[in-house]
């Protein structure tokens, strides 16, 4: 189990507190910031390949940074080592939201959105996993890729919003989820996709004007599922629509008049 401390609200950061033997890794792009002991090293392959031949090695880096490709990670992650003593190493997401410390036992696996790891401890085992179905990966938002992480220790997810935590058994079994909300969920629980409505009036109508898209992201089982309230697609296509638009401030004010000219 690493130590940590998960700093701020709306936008928080991640700061792991090292000791001689830790190690995590995390995606190029997300570390913020280290102490000067840290050691930091850029790695395409990962440990499990040590030891091997030149060329099983090279096969097996190879076949890594493919997963990694395919999952929407960078080719190669960072790992972070203290050296002489304890360090600390940050990280930080690209878009507002919270940070999930999730710790692992070796029991079960965990599956997560594309591009939601923000570091791992070591010990934990990252690979990917096609989604069961193929409606699920076409159509659930997800895509036929997820994370999975295995293996015990400790793990770090970012959600764009605010988390929130559920078990479909606590609700008859099944859930129905926003396909762009859905984060992560244990290995218990079944993960597909259930159209939104029938070709009749009402279906129809949910389809064009209900603003959620034709799916569902369907959860079936006993077990955590994790969602985010922020649909990123969402706050992208909300981004752009009022980028060009102009503030109060630029049509009030003297600069902003004069910009017209």
């Amino acid at each position: 189990m690493i130590k940590h401390n998960i700093i701020g609200n709306a936008m928080q950061m991640l700061v792991t507190e090292l000791s001689p033997g830790d190690e995590v890794y995390g995606e190029a792009g997300k570390f913020l910031w280290k102490t000067s002991n840290v050691d930091m090293d850029t790695r395409f392959g990962s440990q499990k390949h040590e030891g091997k031949s030149f060329l099983d090695k090279a096969i097996g880096t190879a076949i890594d940074m493919g997963k990694r490709t395919l999952a929407g990670e960078s080719v190669a992650f960072v790992h972070f080592t203290p050296l002489g003593g304890d360090g600390k190493a940050s990280f930080a997401q690209m878009i507002p939201g919270e940070i999930l410390a999730m710790e692992l036992d070796g029991s079960r696996e965990m599956f997560v959105q594309s591009d939601g790891l923000l570091a791992a401890e070591s010990t934990i085992d990252f690979d990917v996993a096609l989604t069961k179905r193929l409606g699920a990966g076409a159509f659930g938002g997800q895509g036929f890729i997820l994370e999975r992480f295995s293996d015990k220790g400790t793990l770090f997810v970012g959600s764009c919003g605010n988390f929130l935590e559920l078990n479909p058994a606590d609700y008859g079994g099944t859930l129905h989820v926003d396909t762009g909300c859905l984060v992560a969920f244990e290995d218990s629980i079944d993960y597909n996709i259930e159209f939104i409505g029938g070709l009749d009036q009402k279906g129809l109508k949910n389809i064009m004007f209900g603003g959620e898209g034709i799916f569902f992201a369907k959860l079936t089982g006993n077990g955590k599922v994790w969602i985010q309230s922020m649909n990123v697609y969402s706050l992208s296509k909300t981004l752009f629509k009022y980028s060009g638009q102009r503030s109060a401030e630029d049509r009030t004010d003297l600069g902003g008049l004069l910009s017209n000219f």
